[in-house]
């Protein structure tokens, strides 16, 4: 591997160049007409144009990317999260192409993407699953029958979902039909897969997920976890580890059931499982991840591991470069996610020119962005600014931190996201973690603004 196609834009397209550069590979960037003046154009060896800004046109235009490749002579493609990074054709195209995908083989994502078969890989694989249906759903008859069985409240979700997209909850059975035929009709648009399944719904749940590292050589190691609980719309805000919620133990037979999962699944790459944690610390499987995520950060600060560079050490073939007992969590991280939104406006978003970014610094503060003083955020993509990243050598020490840089955090020209941070920092159930998946969308419902004073 010697040259790097990033198919991809924003901050991780500028997170995986870094990556790239420390490691002595060239990199090449992608961008659409909107992103002329993206910051991971600026950072690249070089850069391409692949189309309009409507990523259909652009970022997800398989074509453009892997001509791109051929104009460029890049040997290998880092698909970054969101657009093409979980789909397997994909990730076969580039292998058929001789280019290096820098993730999962194909079949692996195919196995983990599919909800209802990477389902029945974690129960093989003897972790706990939430109770659903045997598979895909195959119409509404067979779908009332299964949601009686279950019992109610009942998840109707996507088996190709994602993003929060393909789901609805049905609370009696007499609005069940009608979300059953919507959340199919929303997975038809979304994924071009109409196909669901059904989960019991866990009542109050705390989101926990758990960052594993697997090699082509058969090695695996977990690197803890991250507490993603705190949510607007199934839309991750604020992630932090360790979890308040866990005892040692528990951290431990987490950590365990992730990596017997991907060990299952032959994966290699760095991917993340994520866990429903109800209020009993019982734990159930949800799905895999299988692709770095945004909040990947959060663990690098905590263990000190570049997990972008040991993506790419594995997709070259090298083993991991940890084992588990070399893998040392200190302290306690957590992330921000500053976003393009108006949270008086119930997170209307807010694109527009940046007249003045002014990011923290100090000790113990991180900034990922691809955002600076007259950068324009375009409307066609995620909204995300920047990614503000804490550490403390506890969860207190970390909030005051926080609280410091957000209020050193500038922006204009945009409405963000960081009056609502700095009122989930005063917010007395945060500081005692008392919250659930439900939290925020409470507070919305409760006329909560989110305004500076």
């Amino acid at each position: 591997m010697k040259k790097v196609l990033i198919a991809n834009r924003g901050e991780i397209a500028v997170r995986i160049i870094r990556a790239c550069q420390d490691l002595g590979l060239q990199t090449v960037a992608v961008y659409s007409q909107a992103d002329s003046e993206a910051l991971h154009v600026l950072h690249a060896d070089e850069a391409i144009c692949i189309g309009e800004a409507p990523s259909p046109k652009s970022y997800l235009k398989v074509s453009n990317i892997l001509s791109a490749c051929e104009i460029t002579g890049a040997d290998a493609v880092h698909p970054g999260y969101g657009f093409l990074s979980e789909n397997a054709k994909f990730a076969s195209i580039c292998e058929s192409c001789g280019l290096n995908f820098i993730g999962p083989s194909p079949t692996t994502i195919s196995l983990l993407g599919d909800k209802a078969k990477a389902k029945a890989t974690a129960k093989n694989a003897g972790c706990p699953v939430i109770p659903g249906s045997n598979g895909v759903v195959e119409d509404l008859k067979q779908g009332l029958e299964e949601a009686k069985k279950l019992g109610y409240p009942i998840f109707i979700k996507a088996v190709a979902g994602g993003g929060g997209k393909g789901i609805r909850i049905a609370m009696t059975e007499q609005e069940f039909p009608k979300l059953f035929l919507a959340a199919r009709a929303e997975a038809e648009a979304s994924f071009s897969n109409p196909d669901v399944y059904l989960e019991k719904m866990i009542m109050n749940p705390r989101h926990i997920e758990v960052q594993i590292l697997g090699d082509k050589q058969g090695n695996y190691v977990h690197l803890g976890e991250r507490d993603c609980t705190i949510q607007r719309r199934r839309q991750k805000l604020i992630e932090e580890t360790p979890s308040p919620m866990l005892t040692p133990k528990l951290r431990e037979k987490i950590g365990q059931a992730a990596v017997n999962v991907v060990k299952k699944a032959k994966y290699f790459s760095a991917g993340t499982v994520e866990f429903l944690l109800d209020s009993a610390q019982n734990f159930y499987f949800m799905e895999v991840n299988t692709r770095i995520q945004v909040e990947h950060t959060v663990t690098e600060e905590l263990t000190g591991i570049d997990l972008v560079r040991e993506q790419i050490r594995i997709a070259m073939g090298h083993p991991l470069s940890c084992t588990q007992k070399s893998i040392e969590f200190k302290g306690h991280v957590m992330q921000f996610r500053i976003n393009a939104e108006n949270p008086a406006e119930n997170f209307a978003p807010s694109p527009g020119r940046l007249e003045y970014y002014l990011p923290p610094g100090g000790p113990h503060v991180r900034v990922d962005s691809a955002c600076y003083s007259g950068y324009q955020i375009p409307p066609n993509y995620d909204s995300m600014i920047a990614k503000l990243i804490v550490k403390g050598k506890d969860r207190a020490e970390a909030i005051a931190i926080a609280r410091r840089a957000l209020r050193e955090f500038h922006i204009g020209g945009v409405y963000s996201t960081i009056p609502f941070h700095l009122h989930m920092l005063e917010d007395k159930n945060f500081l005692d973690s008392k919250y659930d998946l439900t939290y925020i969308d409470k507070l919305v419902a409760e006329g909560a603004q989110f305004q500076l004073e």
